[in-house]
């Protein structure tokens, strides 16, 4: 009985490097054990170094699983996912700069030239002597071939240094230009989002960390939403202003967007804050999606009664409990099927069908998706396909989860969103906030 007791212990070290049998289970899934944004000598908290080589390794793997001698990164945050750089939210999509992962080699940053390369060379020393000015093609009129065919030469560079040259090699996106220059080159280019892919929806240990921070900044800006800000009177862009500031404050990196949506703007549900005014008895639901801590997102909804009894007013009606029970209810029955071995089919039959089965496409309602660095990450999960195209739910995924009581003619609605991860044990809910006392009652 001692050795089995012992051979636990030594694997708890083993899986965290650090001694978790008291845990019971490693750090980073439980919502409960929140390390602080800052370092200290005294506690191994977020270790940054350990997250940029298990993001890379987690590249690498998939590339070679996927027979590709490299990838060609150009979205943003698959850059970030590569190399850890980061000079903006701005710069994410505009194809002004990329990076090159050859398989067996080190990445290579094409950063934009100036001094945005000069920051990149002073904060990136893990990618000394790997950082290149880019060469942009985009908007420059009649010099869009030359340009774009000058880019394509310097990825072409890197790749035979690298030997990899007449390989498959990976591309995240491309413009018409740039699909061109690279046919020209002579490369075999294919779809590298695959890789990408599985490699990012898969989450490391830091990352989770990362998450977990995130949430409870969100947590906390839907605290003050329900307790201090949500009044009548005060405007649905005013809530928006209101959380903007408080995230910033926390720690966010940037603010997606706060979806702030009242009264009759919860049906049919308005997904953007308007200047209409907040009043007494209106139904409120606020999503928020925000950038936290390097990088990582949170994104979840919850819906208030404006003046509720928490703010000494009305209470929740029969029929909106009862439309909030159902939105919470197939919620968390999908939810409960988030664990591995199971497939997104599973999530999906549990949805409640809208639109996704009468069109066959995604409305981003009674859905899941998961998140990390961005906000749709890699894998979605909707009525329309996954029932019949299921994908493999796996540990460490994490996911947004939500679901809409969408139905027509109603005054108005409810929808809700909760952030989870797969862990072996099962899924954990990761946005603690709670939900209506009286819609939970029963």
């Amino acid at each position: 009985m001692a050795k089995t007791k012992m051979n636990k212990r030594v694997d708890a070290k083993k899986a965290s490097g650090m001694d978790i049998s008291f845990i019971g289970q490693p750090h980073e899934w439980d919502p409960r054990r929140l390390y602080s944004q800052t370092g200290v000598d005294w506690q191994h908290r977020v270790d940054f170094d350990r997250l940029r080589k298990d993001r890379l390794a987690r590249l690498r793997e998939q590339m070679t699983a996927d027979n590709l001698g490299a990838l060609v990164l150009f979205a943003g945050a698959n850059i970030r996912y590569a190399t850890a750089s980061y000079q903006g939210n701005w710069k994410y999509n505009i194809n002004i700069r990329y990076a090159v992962l050859p398989n067996g080699g080190e990445p290579v940053l094409f950063e934009t030239a100036g001094s945005d390369l000069q920051c990149a060379i002073i904060d990136l020393p893990w990618m000394e002597g790997r950082i290149r000015p880019a060469i942009t093609w985009q908007w420059a009129e009649g010099a869009v071939p030359f340009m774009a065919g000058r880019m394509a030469e310097s990825v072409v560079d890197v790749l035979k240094e690298h030997g990899v040259k007449k390989e498959r090699i990976g591309i995240d996106n491309l413009d018409m230009p740039a699909l061109d220059a690279f046919h020209k080159s002579g490369l075999n280019i294919v779809n590298g989002w695959p890789a990408i892919s599985k490699a990012r929806t898969v989450k490391t240990r830091d990352e989770i960390e990362l998450l977990k921070q995130a949430s409870s900044i969100g947590d906390a800006a839907m605290w003050k939403i329900k307790y201090e800000w949500l009044k009548p009177g005060v405007r649905e862009r005013e809530i928006e202003a209101k959380v903007h500031e408080f995230m910033l404050q926390r720690g966010c990196e940037i603010i997606y967007d706060i979806i702030v949506a009242s009264g009759g703007n919860t049906s049919p549900y308005r997904r953007w804050a308007t200047e209409k005014l907040i009043r007494q008895g209106d139904l409120v639901i606020v999503d928020i999606n925000a950038v936290g801590p390097s990088g990582y997102f949170i994104d979840f909804v919850r819906c208030f009664k404006c003046g509720g009894p928490y703010g000494n007013g009305t209470k929740m009606t029969k029929k909106e409990i009862e439309l909030y029970r159902e939105v919470y209810d197939s919620m968390y029955a999908g939810l409960d099927k988030l664990r591995p071995g199971n497939t997104t089919a599973d999530v999906a039959a549990q949805f409640p069908k809208y639109d996704d089965d009468k069109y066959g496409t995604v409305t981003l309602q009674q859905f899941a998706h998961s998140i990390g660095i961005t906000l749709y990450e890699g894998m979605w999960i909707s009525r329309a396909y996954s029932l019949k195209y299921p994908a493999e739910i796996k540990e460490n995924m994490y996911f947004a989860i939500e679901t809409f009581a969408g139905h027509p003619g109603l005054q108005q609605t409810c929808r809700l969103e909760e952030n989870v991860l797969v862990t072996a044990k099962g899924p954990v809910v990761f946005t603690q906030m709670e939900h209506m006392e009286e819609a939970m009652a029963r």
